[in-house]
């Protein structure tokens, strides 16, 4: 079985700060859009009972 290089694979330099930027904008986005849906959904309705009675 042949060893497949990582770091060919991997971005250098000036393209590996846009792809991690990239990379971090996109999982930020994610997240707020999990938290929103849940919260939408009823998931945070027992956290808005319990603060707003």
């Amino acid at each position: 079985m042949s060893q497949i290089n990582h770091s060919e694979l991997e971005p250098d330099g000036e393209a590996s700060e846009l792809y991690s930027e990239r990379r971090n904008r996109r999982i930020r986005a994610v997240a707020w859009t999990a938290i929103i849906a849940l919260l939408v959904t009823g998931g945070g309705a027992s956290a808005f009972a319990l603060l707003f009675g």
